[in-house]
């Protein structure tokens, strides 16, 4: 990291988060907490110009040589703050062909294009690669329900990496091997940990504070001329690699191919990897079909009771995200304050009911919901489940 990287990763770090703070609590404490115009604007001028200088610092010494991770960390920066611009609405997309963050957008496109990743800030920035110094790491802002909110978001999204790494090492040894009843207990044991996680998290976040002041910050926003989707906390492989490995979603599925295409450059390269190599693998739940023959062998029935198990566990996790964090923290406040129907609204960027009918299709796909319109594969898990023997009381 150069002195002028480590400059502006020092004031993302703390007046770059104190002004979004300050900012935070005016809009707060508003009648009409959707509100940001006519609101603090000497502060957003300030966060501007002082983000605008560090940018065109590093702009002119150029910082594509520095290695992957420092310029990673480096766009990560560059997305706060273009994010942060658009929170406070010092950029909106609908009302503009191009951004007006001239230098920002210069930089982070220079940066994406050099890593292969998306010229904005991703879930990575502040969830698996956000670096604590003395304790703390970067967030927008110093609000508790923020830093709980990524927090917790980080502990699920490991969760899921966890059980996605166990499934992976299952593939080469095929699912009659003594240690695949390991490795399914482990992907199982992973996926409730990312259950109670969400639990912990449902229980104390905030709903206004969520809908208000931290949600604002993942809205879609122009670099260059182009428009990028906000920041997904599902932009990681682990979660698709779950998907594809036990087959309750497949690649050929043109519905669910979309989402992968759409998501590839939101993720780290080496994240792009793994998730394309799962997408030519055949699924543990193809793999059980075609051993129908064995059906009655010890393994086969222990091994595939232990994958029904991770099954249950993805979908029971896929539901409550669905049932609780969508429609508590985000449905509910949106009808309560009469926003449903805002621009903007979602980090995806569609309107709020084409993202919810979109969600919940993915939502009972890893459910394996008795759907005949979408490609649920819950016919082939009832057939295995009817090959289970009964337990020994």
């Amino acid at each position: 990291m150069t002195p002028n990287a480590a400059a502006f990763d020092a004031w993302i770090r703390g007046p770059f988060r104190d002004m979004n703070s300050e900012l935070e609590a005016l809009y707060f404490a508003q009648a009409d907490r959707a509100n940001v115009a006519g609101v603090g604007d000497a502060i957003k001028q300030q966060l501007l110009t002082e983000g605008r200088d560090h940018i065109s610092v590093l702009l002119g010494e150029g910082n594509t040589d520095e290695g992957f991770d420092a310029n990673f960390d480096l766009l990560g920066n560059v997305g706060f703050y273009m994010a942060a611009c658009r929170r406070h609405e010092l950029t909106e997309p609908s009302r503009e062909t191009r951004s007006p963050l001239t230098e920002a957008s210069a930089l982070a496109m220079q940066l994406g294009a050099s890593l292969g990743t998306v010229p904005r800030f991703a879930s990575a920035h502040l969830e698996t690669h956000n670096r604590a110094h003395n304790g703390v790491f970067k967030s927008f802002t110093s609000l508790e329900d923020e830093i709980t909110f990524i927090a917790y978001n980080t502990r699920g999204a490991f969760g899921y990496i966890r059980a996605a790494e166990a499934l992976l090492h299952l593939l080469p040894l095929g699912i009659s091997h003594p240690v695949a009843a390991d490795l399914l207990r482990q992907a199982k044991a992973s996926l409730e940990e990312v259950h109670r996680y969400n639990a912990e998290l449902f229980e104390v976040l905030d709903v206004e504070r969520f809908f208000y002041c931290v949600r604002p910050y993942y809205k879609p926003h122009r670099v260059g001329l182009r428009e990028y989707r906000g920041a997904n906390a599902g932009d990681f492989a682990g979660i698709n690699v779950i998907d594809l490995l036990l087959g309750l979603c497949r690649a050929d599925d043109p519905y669910y191919s979309q989402i992968l295409v759409d998501k590839f450059l939101f993720m780290r390269p080496d994240d792009q990897l793994v998730l394309r190599d799962c997408m030519r693998r055949q699924s543990l739940l193809d793999a059980f079909l075609a051993e129908l023959d064995q059906q009655g062998a010890p393994w086969y029935q222990g091994n595939l009771r232990l994958f029904l198990e991770v099954c249950e566990a993805h979908g029971r996790t896929a539901l409550q995200h669905h049932e609780q964090l969508v429609e508590k923290f985000i449905v509910q406040p949106a009808d309560e304050g009469e926003r449903a129907d805002d621009a903007g609204l979602t980090a995806s960027g569609p309107p709020l009911p084409v993202l919810l009918k979109a969600l919940k299709t993915l939502c009972d796909l890893r459910a394996g919901a008795p759907r005949d319109d979408i490609p649920s594969r819950y016919r082939e898990l009832a057939t295995l489940r009817g090959l289970l023997a009964p337990e020994a009381s």
